[in-house]
This record gives C-alpha cells, sequence and structure tokens, in this order.
C-alpha cells in the first residue's frame, strides 16, 4: 500500500505534461482619458447669447457637422464642446454677428451598442458615468452561459478600432460596442 500514492503520482505525471496554460488574446489600451469628443449621433445644445432664435439643439451628422441657420454646415466631429463652440463663434462673426457669445453642451450622447450573452442585444442611449455591468443591466443582464467577470470594449479612437477585455466595472463611453462573451467551462 506504501507504493499506491507513488504510483499514481508516476501515472498522473504524463497528463500534467499535456496540458497548456491557456492565453487571452491580445488586449489593446481602451483609452478612457481626455476631453469627451463629439461624434456623429451626439445631440449638442447651443446657445447664441442674445439670439433665441439660433439657441437650439442639433444632431451631429455622418459627416460629422452640424446644419447651423445663417452659416451652413459647422464641422465639429472630433472636438470637445468648446472648440465647436469657438467655430460656431467664428461662423457667426464672418458677416453675421459682431462678438458672438456661443456655448455648446452634449444634450444627448450617441447610443453605446451590447452584443452577446445578454438578454437584448441592440443599441441603447448612453448615460454619463456609464459601466459595462451598468450597460448588461440595461441589455437585461446575463443570460445564462455568460462570461460574468469580463468584456470585450470595441471603440474607435481616431481612424482605428481598438479592442480591450476588461473588468464589469471599466467605464464606457459613447459609440462604444460591448461584447459578452460565452464562459468556457
Amino acid at each position: 500500500m506504501r507504493w499506491l500514492p507513488f504510483l499514481a503520482l508516476t501515472l498522473l505525471m504524463p497528463l500534467a505534461a499535456c496540458s497548456t496554460t491557456s492565453t487571452l488574446p491580445s488586449t489593446y489600451l481602451v483609452d478612457t482619458k481626455g476631453a469627451y469628443t463629439l461624434d456623429t449621433g451626439d445631440v449638442v445644445r447651443v446657445s447664441v447669447y442674445g439670439d433665441a432664435e439660433l439657441t437650439n439643439t442639433y444632431r451631429i451628422n455622418d459627416s460629422g457637422a452640424i446644419a447651423f441657420p445663417l452659416v451652413g454646415s459647422v464641422q465639429v466631429r472630433g472636438q470637445t464642446t468648446g472648440v465647436a463652440a469657438s467655430r460656431i463663434a467664428g461662423a457667426l462673426a464672418n458677416g453675421f454677428m459682431r462678438n458672438p457669445n456661443v456655448a455648446v453642451e452634449v444634450a444627448e450622447y450617441r447610443p453605446f451598442f451590447i452584443q452577446g450573452e445578454v438578454r437584448t442585444s441592440g443599441q441603447f442611449p448612453y448615460v454619463y458615468g456609464m459601466t459595462a455591468r451598468s450597460a448588461i443591466s440595461t441589455a437585461g443582464g446575463f443570460n445564462e452561459t455568460a462570461d460574468r467577470t469580463k468584456v470585450t470594449v470595441y471603440r474607435r479612437q481616431g481612424s482605428e478600432m481598438v479592442k480591450g477585455n476588461v473588468e464589469l466595472d471599466f467605464p464606457l463611453s459613447p459609440g462604444d460596442t460591448i461584447v459578452v462573451n460565452e464562459r468556457w467551462f
């Protein structure tokens, strides 16, 4: 009987050599810093002080611009709200108003998208401060087969799409696509 543990260890040793360490696919840093930049789908509220007719909400179109009265199309994609206000004020100062004072704020963020092992995939309205966990709750929660520890987030950065595997408390940005993967036993 003294040889039984030794025999079991000897037989299990080759099986241990067969195991592989699984690694996650390459992940890329998903940037969460910096000021919010406007993009297609955002709705901005433009306030022109002293002119109530120009103060209104405007949706950023597919080309990244807003159609602003008097001046036409003003490009705002990739700009902060402060830069967008300066661009609109500059366009208004070019023959339409003397010293225009313009403020721009985000009235409605572009939506986020979620797919995979959630009850309801699709497009949902973004709420400031949203995390992957709250996005999953918005989509009705996890399916029974979902990996409940991490998700994959796809985010546009400039002209590139980056991907990162992140924890559930990771902060999201408008326009992100969240993929909840299936867990493997």
